[in-house]
């Protein structure tokens, strides 16, 4: 199927050209360089190919602040089908495949689940050949790369780029320029290749790169001025060099919506360009044309930016434009928490680009008249304004202009129906749907974990599978199979063995891949609460101080996860943690039973190691909380139970693979409701000597914060009742006991290792639902209308 002389020759002049180099005297990072620029160059005919093929059609954008796309080298061959191909030939040329693919720095282009939903859903577009393009920004330092200095986290940059990206291309005559009130930046596009598996298309993932017009004043350089000389070259970079600049102060929220205006504007700039070259130069039938997808309300200003350029640069009427710009976008929510509904004052919009600010002002007036014309009553009207007082609601401008709204999963879409935009969806009942989440198998199991994607291929004859994620149901015909059963558990210690020596060299802590592999990994919010799983913890180090000789199975716990620089109680959690971890792992006296280790720098890639080795995932955010998670299915598709709440995509997982192969516990939705304004922590903390015990230990000195009052901060958000705080605002009290249960019988359950391998195959056999190739069908299908085109 390949050409082995061609593939070798190209490897080796690519060594030549880009680093003058022969291969023996090439380092890992040039032979890494020189196999990547190979791929790209023997992908690139069919990569053009797409393009090509796409002309003319109705296509899908996708426009997002985030995209976390982790590492290509490998999941790019295992999608082009060259994995086997290319091991082969660095192992005739003595070069080890897996040190290159560590190499390769992690892509630092988004933060959690949004980024990483984005990332699948890009490739399994591809896979499908659907005609989708991805918009997004090319940001130099990530959103921060994490170390722990005493337990605290320590931000740096992640300069992911910093030895250059050979899986981009600079498209430098497809540049756009982007106006601000204050100055005019050129946004560089770096076309990506987004491979699918099975099939020859290429689609692309265009993200934009901030740069000055011109980046160097010698007048100024050559008067002494050295730092004004660079002015306009910094100002223009920091557009793209952090993800979510932090926003404590006004200049921080300035530069979060001028680089949220930098990549929309060049992004809907570019979709224009591009229609109006197939159509003679002309705009007209636009809408027939061109979906835009808006992935949460961070490129939402993009609408408004839309009709910007319809009126001003195309002459098109107003009203038109709002009835063309009606049925080309659709908004995907990704959230009920309201600080995430992003909201600015109508001075920072005006400073950032005064016309947009006209242009939402006349929206708001449309939705207005419109409203009122429909007989809508003004408090009602006031709910759904676009523009209240002196704020500009995102979310808002993002519904009204939109054919389509989407939750994405079936909890969190009922939430919005019935309580966030309860009045939206009273008169807009249609525009509502569900489109719950879902991941790639291809990067989260053949890639992962080859020995279980092996495994499968073998019990069901063929790997079809990776196109067909409901073709595991199959594997249900094992369930009492003792020999699978135990192939499943040796698989899964194998993968635990793998990530307990990545641990030993890259934490410097030993595990026992015997004990229970309890992982919680995701981003840092009070609302997924990690403090919950921290208790648990202090809880069972107690009753070990108290008896030594207790009856418990050895437990590992493994934390990842990054806090926002500007969100000091996800912090201060971290601390607890890492503290918990420093007390713990050095008491002798609980003989092993215990350990606790937060990874540094958690990312894809490492979660990539990490899920295939977990014994049980936690998913324990306050019910109604958490829109829907893609680290739940994860952990599923990798063969792992749930211990977790009734939220989110975790309803549906039970359903999928039955209740009595997880572990569910804590309130639901309803009774959260129906107590949450006579709520009363004080009474659990008082009422539960065990629970008081537990929470007294942020203030005993057992855990240090070096005076930074961060422990305080956590016990007072817990217990502290007044006119300005709801104490224990994410319920951990409430369901701290019920939590403790059900980890009792998770230690219970573990302990007859053949039903414990059961419920892993039942949760495995039944992933299928929660493949990013189904829920991408159902976007193409339900909301853009668009065909499939094979090349």
């Amino acid at each position: 199927m390949f050409d082995k002389k061609l593939f070798l020759d190209t490897f080796k002049i690519s060594l030549r050209i880009k680093f003058g180099k022969e291969l023996s005297e090439a380092s890992d990072y040039e032979k890494y360089y020189a196999l990547a620029y190979t791929i790209m160059s023997l992908l690139s005919h069919d990569w053009k190919k797409t393009s090509d093929e796409y002309k003319g059609k109705k296509m899908a954008y996708y426009i997002s602040a985030e995209f976390l796309i982790g590492r290509s080298l490998g999941n790019n061959l295992i999608n082009l089908a060259m994995y086997d191909f290319v091991k082969e030939i660095l192992d005739e040329l003595d070069i080890d495949i897996n040190c290159l693919e560590e190499i390769e720095e992690d892509a630092a282009l988004g933060n959690g689940g949004l980024g990483r939903l984005a990332a699948c859903f890009m490739e399994s577009a591809a896979t499908l050949n659907l005609p989708v393009m991805g918009y997004g920004a090319r940001y130099s330092e990530g959103i921060l790369k994490q170390r722990f200095i005493d337990g605290f986290q320590f931000e740096e940059g992640d300069n992911w780029l910093k030895n250059g990206d050979p899986w981009s291309l600079r498209k430098e005559s497809e540049a756009q320029l982007v106006e601000f009130r204050d100055m005019t930046v050129k946004a560089v596009p770096y076309d990506m290749p987004m491979m699918g598996y099975d099939t020859l298309n290429i689609n692309t993932l265009r993200l934009w790169q901030a740069e000055a017009i011109c980046d160097f004043d010698f007048q100024r350089f050559n008067n002494f001025e050295y730092d004004k000389s660079l002015e306009s070259k910094n100002r223009a970079e920091d557009l793209t060099r952090v993800l979510y600049p932090n926003d404590e102060q006004r200049v921080g929220k300035v530069l979060r919506l001028k680089q949220q205006y930098f990549f929309s504007s060049a992004s809907i700039k570019d979709i224009i360009v591009r229609y109006k070259i197939q159509n003679n130069d002309n705009i007209e039938g636009i809408e027939d044309y061109v979906r835009i997808q808006l992935n949460d309300t961070h490129p939402v200003i993009a609408i408004s930016e839309f009709i910007r350029i319809l009126v001003d640069k195309e002459e098109c009427d107003f009203n038109k434009a709002l009835a063309i710009t009606r049925k080309i976008f659709s908004y995907t929510n990704h959230t009920i928490l309201q600080e995430a509904l992003e909201c600015w004052s109508i001075d920072i919009v005006d400073e950032v680009n005064p016309r947009n600010l006209e242009i939402i002002r006349l929206i708001n007036d449309a939705l207005i008249a419109e409203f009122r014309w429909r007989g809508i009553n003004e408090t009602k009207i006031d709910q759904m304004k676009i523009i209240d007082g002196n704020i500009v609601k995102m979310a808002n401008l993002g519904i009204y202009m939109s054919h389509t709204i989407n939750g994405v999963a079936k909890l969190h879409t009922e939430i919005l129906k019935n309580e966030v935009l309860a009045t939206w969806n009273d008169y807009f009942p249609e525009k509502f749907q569900n489109k719950t989440n879902g991941i790639t198998p291809r990067r989260w199991l053949k890639l992962s974990n080859p020995e279980l994607s092996d495994f499968i291929t073998e019990l069901n004859g063929n790997d079809e599978w990776l196109k067909d994620l409901t073709q595991l149901k199959k594997l249900e015909q094992y369930k009492d199979d003792k020999q699978v059963l135990e192939k499943l558990n040796d698989i899964k210690l194998q993968k635990k063995i793998q990530l307990a020596e990545y641990l030993r060299k890259h934490e410097d802590i030993i595990v026992n891949p015997e004990s229970i592999f309890d992982v919680q990994v995701k981003r840092i919010h009070e609302y997924k609460r990690q403090l919950l799983n921290a208790f648990h913890i202090v809880y069972l180090y107690f009753k070990l101080k108290e008896n030594p000789n207790l009856d418990i199975l050895p437990r590992t716990f493994i934390f990842g996860g990054k806090a926002a620089p500007g969100y000091f109680r996800a912090k201060a959690i971290i601390k607890y943690i890492n503290e918990i971890a420093r007390v713990v792992n050095n008491d002798l006296s609980i003989k092993g039973k215990l350990k606790v280790i937060f990874v540094e720098n958690y990312r894809v890639s490492y979660g990539e190691k990490i899920f295939p080795a977990a014994d049980i995932s936690e998913q324990i955010s306050t019910a109604g909380k958490e829109a829907s998670g893609t680290g739940n299915m994860k952990f599923m598709l990798n063969a792992t139970p749930t211990i977790g709440t009734f939220d989110g995509a975790n309803i549906e997982i039970v359903k999928e693979a039955g209740i009595e192969n997880n572990f569910i516990f804590g309130a639901t939705v309803e009774e959260l409701r129906a107590i949450k304004n006579t709520y009363q922590p004080v009474e659990f903390y008082l009422s539960d000597p065990e629970l008081r015990q537990v929470v007294d230990s942020l203030m005993s000195g057992l855990f240090k914060d070096n005076d930074t009052f961060m422990l305080l901060g956590i016990y007072n958000s817990l217990l502290k009742t007044d006119q300005y705080n709801e104490g224990d605002n994410y319920f951990v009290l409430k369901d701290f006991k019920s939590y403790v249960e059900a980890q009792k019988t998770v230690d219970a359950a573990f302990r007859n290792r053949t039903e414990w391998a059961k419920k892993c195959l039942m949760n495995l056999a039944n992933a299928g639902a929660f493949s990013s190739d189904r829920t991408i069908k159902e976007y193409a299908e339900d909301i853009w209308g668009i065909e499939s085109y094979k090349i």
